[in-house]
């Protein structure tokens, strides 16, 4: 790989935490032997994607993180993001970035920017209005800087987790009656995830537009976005770029281009999935990048030269004995090679 060519991957690591420490409800956690299993993949996965910059979901320990990487020898290979302070009582999103190319410090952004308004009265006389009152992400979405080398520009990474498709169970709340509202669990709780998780891509997306609209901004987004690429929520996170041609040349502005699809077009086949529910295989893991990576942009500093999907241990359904996580991992790389004209 040439000096100024980059990597991402991003990695679900499923609940990494210490032996015996509480995941959620379950205050028995991890036991050692599968503790020890979950090292050993955890270890494997990060050397075979052997990746310039890993996003992390589902991070609760960093000395769990830390033994995955003395396990591997991949200590001194990387520098850990994780949020100051972290206590392990929560998950949250995580990095790995190779030594040398992390740029100033990290953030980790929990509140909604403050240009994210969603209310309105609607524009059909039929409509009533609609207000939605969320203001922080689910789990604080982690932003950084990367350079992978003097000479080339410094790159804005975000890593993110939306809000996963499970219903939400709100039978808890005061306001559930269950005679009332019992027989449509399903329904409301589905309806309830779905808006926080679109809301959540609303809110990124005003961050991604602050820094790539009228810029030539190198940005990237990594993350377990638990949608589909032709989804509402990737829709709204990438603004639906057009895939161009391979004659033309173009790029959108502050657009975002996924992997998946650029992948899709050297394939003969899709073959992509992260993800399986139900015996459904989808795709839930992402990683968009704006038109600086992108192949027919007129402003390409980087061109895309192939995504990995490593998946094979979502065909077994016993990620809580064998250590596996629940998605698939994905990488992608890009070749340092600017378009004629690109500001570099």
């Amino acid at each position: 790989m040439g000096a100024r060519d980059i990597s991402f991957a991003s990695f679900n690591l499923l609940n990494l935490q210490l032996p015996g420490a509480a995941i959620y409800g379950d205050t028995d956690g991890w036991d050692f032997d599968i503790f020890a299993r979950k090292i050993n993949f955890t270890r494997d996965v990060l050397l075979r994607q052997d990746a310039d910059v890993i996003g992390l979901q589902e991070l609760w320990a960093a000395d769990a993180l830390d033994q995955a990487l003395v396990a591997g020898g991949l200590e001194g290979e990387y520098t850990a993001l994780i949020p100051p302070g972290h206590n392990g009582k929560s998950i949250v999103c995580a990095a790995l970035v190779r030594n040398g190319m992390l740029v100033d410090e990290p953030e980790w952004i929990r509140d909604f920017p403050d240009e994210y308004v969603l209310k309105s009265g609607g524009d059909d006389p039929q409509q009533d209005f609609i207000e939605v009152n969320l203001s922080t992400f689910s789990r604080p979405v982690l932003h950084f800087k990367v350079q992978p080398d003097p000479r080339t520009p410094v790159i804005h990474v975000f890593v993110c987790h939306f809000k996963s498709r499970r219903p939400t169970q709100f039978w808890r709340e005061s306001w559930y009656e269950k005679d009332v509202h019992g027989p449509h669990l399903s329904a409301l709780g589905y309806a309830i995830s779905t808006v926080r998780r679109t809301a959540e891509a609303a809110a990124l997306r005003v961050l991604v537009t602050n820094l790539a609209k009228k810029t030539d901004t190198p940005v990237v987004v990594i993350g377990d976005m638990n949608d589909g690429k032709d989804s509402n929520t990737l829709n709204i996170l990438s603004e639906q770029p057009t895939y161009l041609s391979p004659l033309s040349t173009g790029g959108g502005d502050n657009s975002l281009y996924t992997a998946q699809t650029m992948q899709e077009y050297r394939s003969v086949r899709d073959v992509y999935y992260t993800h399986v529910f139900k015996g459904n295989r989808e795709s839930l893991d992402h990683i968009m990048f704006s038109q600086e990576f992108y192949d027919n942009s007129k402003r390409r500093i980087w061109a895309f030269d192939e995504m990995v999907v490593e998946n094979d241990h979502l065909n077994y359904h016993d990620h809580k004995e064998s250590g596996t996580n629940d998605h698939g991992v994905i990488r992608v790389g890009f070749k340092w090679k600017p378009a004629d004209g690109a500001s570099v």
